[in-house]
């Protein structure tokens, strides 16, 4: 029995996927794989469209297409069976302010960008906007980068943007004496440094002294920047870029080399799965690095009195 075939504008009729995520999903992920007809042109064959209709509606759902792609057919049709039982992901407010956050972005208008939120940042205070703005903002850029709304020099521009943002709302918090004495890095081939800026900032604010040394250091160069800081924590920062299953084995090999007493905690949407190991502390929101905080804060001074 002959494959009923697809053009591309009747599949992206059809998903509601555009041509240009088709073709950028095409040379990213290697699906779609469409054959070519004899003029060239792509053809898409049924099976891989009844594909695409149920990412289209996972998306919309506000998975993100990086996690959809690779999964398996029956992976997806569970999601959908399951999608009636779950929470929307995001409200519609909440969705069209990030849309018009992004949209400065998208339009080019840095100064707009920064001007909005410097004004978020004075309403809703430097936890709120880290948790409430950045927080959510960042993951829609990922997604919008994933399915091909979001241009490369785009994501740069927020990334610059807002990185130019935390770190002078970061300086603006009041000094004074600070503890414990944190710092804040992540492991080769980690490039993202949002994260660690965002874990910076409440950290800061929660009176920790915080010793940022950027992104991408060698394991060997953490254990001497603790050592020579005499740091009472190390806090990586893993995405979801990074690959899984390379983090338990670095972990370990740092707690190796790192001195005993100085903790070891990490986050990010990376570490989201997670197994437990030990000498290592996961955290997985910014409640939780608070609470570890008040946990260490907790234990140093009952051991302080002994």
């Amino acid at each position: 029995m002959q494959t009923n075939q697809f053009t591309i504008s009747a599949v992206e009729r059809d998903t509601g996927l555009s041509k240009d995520v088709l073709r950028m999903w095409e040379r990213r992920y290697g699906f779609p794989l469409p054959e070519r007809d004899s003029n060239g042109e792509r053809t898409y064959p049924n099976q891989q469209v009844e594909r695409l209709r149920l990412i289209k509606r996972l998306m919309d759902q506000g998975f993100r297409p990086g996690k959809l792609i690779p999964a398996s057919d029956e992976a997806l049709n569970e999601l959908v069976q399951q999608r009636s039982k779950k929470a929307p992901l995001r409200n519609e407010a909440e969705v069209d302010e990030l849309v018009a956050l992004l949209n400065f972005i998208k339009q080019r208008d840095g100064l707009g960008y920064q001007q909005a939120m410097q004004q978020r940042l004075a309403r809703q205070g430097m936890q709120g906007f880290v948790q409430d703005t950045i927080a959510p903002l960042t993951r829609s850029v990922g997604e919008a980068w994933e399915d091909g709304s979001f241009e490369v020099f785009e994501e740069h521009l927020f990334t610059e943007l807002t990185k130019r943002l935390l770190r002078q709302a970061i300086s603006a918090l009041p000094s004074g004496k600070r503890s414990p004495r944190v710092i804040l890095t992540s492991v080769p081939e980690e490039p993202h440094v949002i994260g660690l800026l965002m874990v910076e900032a409440i950290l800061t604010l929660e009176s920790a002294e915080c010793i940022p040394l950027g992104t991408q250091m060698p394991l060997l160069e953490i254990a001497r920047a603790a050592s020579a800081h005499q740091a009472d924590i190390v806090a990586l920062s893993f995405s979801t870029a990074f690959p899984q299953r390379q983090i338990p084995g670095l972990l370990q090999q740092l707690r190796m080399v790192l001195p005993a007493t100085t903790g070891l905690w990490v986050g990010g949407a990376g570490v989201a799965r997670l197994s437990k190991q030990e000498g290592v502390l996961p955290l997985h929101s910014f409640d939780d690095a608070i609470r570890a905080l008040a946990d260490w804060r907790t234990a140093h001074v009952a051991v302080s009195k002994n």
